[in-house]
């Protein structure tokens, strides 16, 4: 199985199963057409699979083996069965399909209309497209946690490292060419002037919703938020401590029904609604007008980072230190402003780099900190960044001498799947798992088909 299991969850957990509608009951042994593999109660669909193998290979990925990747598939939806009866995994289903309603939101914002956002991504009605992203969402957590709780106590020595280099230095893959970066970003910081103007138009929001006007269509007409705006502004089900410290403490201050003054946090001013209030659970309505920083706004920020920038060339502060005390950034300012790829390696491919931060560096050498320049960040936010090329990495093979934390992880993730393996043997005795006829001249690494029955 080994990188089955981990190719099978990299696909499985981004990509959606389109359009799923399943209300009937599957009795034990039944097969309905479409349906390709049956694994307990999971289902998966003969479209399932042919989808996943197109995306797959879009975004890179050779497929040449079909029932190679219906067998990684299958490996997948055992974990996802196997999390969902474990009582140590979290139910989270009302938190997931309340997070794929903002999702969907978030994705209409980039749209001009529902019908447009519906067409390109080849779906019927919203409720097919929001239980798709449910589903996407669901099959990840599920996986995830199922995943982490079989291998939690892997590791590897130092001994096992070196064998794993010594077995399969040959296929290693080659490293392109890489970089080493860190950060300085700060947020344009509003005038007085302009935050009591975006003050006043949520006072004057506010006068209209108590003189009769319905919350709800303030929010979808004004609010500035994609998640929730077209929901009429609502987050459903929040639990204490997801919402950013202002809004979450303006929320829970007030009484059901009850409207905040206008909140200011690190995404805007907010207008707040307490909806509904129970336990450790809430439900909130708010508007948001965005602290958009204007020209003036954007120039001031630009000479004041310029100045930072000034003294660590100077010698008179380090780039660390400039971090810590300057950086806006929550993700890098306490980590000496490194920046790190989603695998938590502080080395990224140089063609994997954002266009802009690309554009910047281009012609600078190991030790150089870049002019300031203008960013967007994640919703559209405005900031003013420095970069400082920490180190460049020419394309070479992988070595244990000068590539040993890289090469540990791939003897990581192996002994890992190895365990999946191990796990996936141990409980296939006691689940039933049926495959259509159309997959029996496959052979498969495991012997599906010998439990048919669940005995």
């Amino acid at each position: 199985m080994n990188k089955n299991i981990k190719f099978a969850l990299l696909f499985s957990f981004i990509f959606a199963f389109f359009g799923v509608k399943m209300n009937a009951q599957l009795k034990t042994g039944d097969l309905v057409d479409g349906i390709a593999v049956v694994v307990g109660d999971e289902i998966i669909l003969e479209s399932d699979i042919e989808e996943q193998a197109n995306y797959a290979q879009q975004q890179g990925a050779t497929v040449a083996d079909k029932c190679e990747f219906v067998e990684s598939i299958i490996n997948n939806k055992l974990l996802i069965y196997e999390a969902k009866r474990d009582t140590l995994i979290e139910n989270r289903s009302a938190a997931i399909k309340e997070n794929a309603a903002q999702k969907y939101s978030q994705i209409l914002g980039q749209f001009p209309d529902e019908k447009t956002m519906l067409s390109t991504y080849k779906f019927r009605t919203s409720y097919e497209m929001r239980n798709a992203i449910e589903k996407i969402d669901a099959d990840n957590y599920y996986g995830q946690m199922k995943f982490g709780r079989i291998t939690e106590k892997a590791d590897v020595t130092p001994n096992e490292v070196t064998d794993f280099f010594n077995t399969y230095r040959y296929q290693l893959p080659e490293v392109k060419d890489e970089v080493s970066l860190s950060q300085i970003t700060m947020y344009p910081k509003l005038t007085d002037a302009h935050k009591d103007e975006i003050i006043a138009r949520l006072n004057k929001i506010k006068q209209d919703i108590l003189g009769g006007e319905s919350f709800e269509s303030q929010a979808r007409i004004y609010s500035e938020d994609p998640g929730s705006a077209a929901n009429g502004g609502l987050y459903k089900n929040v639990a204490k401590g997801k919402m950013v410290k202002p809004f979450e403490a303006a929320a829970l201050n007030l009484q059901e029904g009850e409207l905040s003054e206008p909140v200011e946090s690190e995404f805007g001013y907010h207008l707040i609604q307490l909806v509904k209030k129970s336990g450790k659970m809430y439900d909130a309505r708010h508007i948001l007008l965005k602290a958009e920083p204007n020209a003036d706004e954007i120039a001031s920020a630009k000479k004041e980072l310029d100045s930072i920038r000034t003294l660590i060339l100077e010698g008179k502060l380090t780039f660390k230190e400039a971090a810590y005390r300057f950086s806006d950034d929550k993700r890098t300012k306490f980590n000496a402003g490194i920046i790190t790829s989603e695998d938590g390696s502080d080395k990224m491919e140089k063609l994997n780099l954002p266009p802009t931060i690309s554009y910047q560096i281009a012609g600078h050498n190991k030790g150089d900190i870049t002019d300031v320049f203008q960013d967007t960040i994640a919703q559209d936010r405005k900031v003013v960044t420095i970069i400082k090329i920490d180190d460049v990495i020419a394309a070479h093979q992988l070595d244990i001498a000068t590539d040993y934390d890289r090469i540990k992880q791939m003897a990581l993730n192996k002994k890992k799947n190895e365990m999946v393996e191990k796990w996936v043997k141990e409980k296939l005795p006691n689940v039933f798992i049926s495959i259509n006829n159309r997959y029996k001249d496959c052979t498969f690494k495991t012997d599906w088909r010998k439990n048919t029955d669940g005995k």
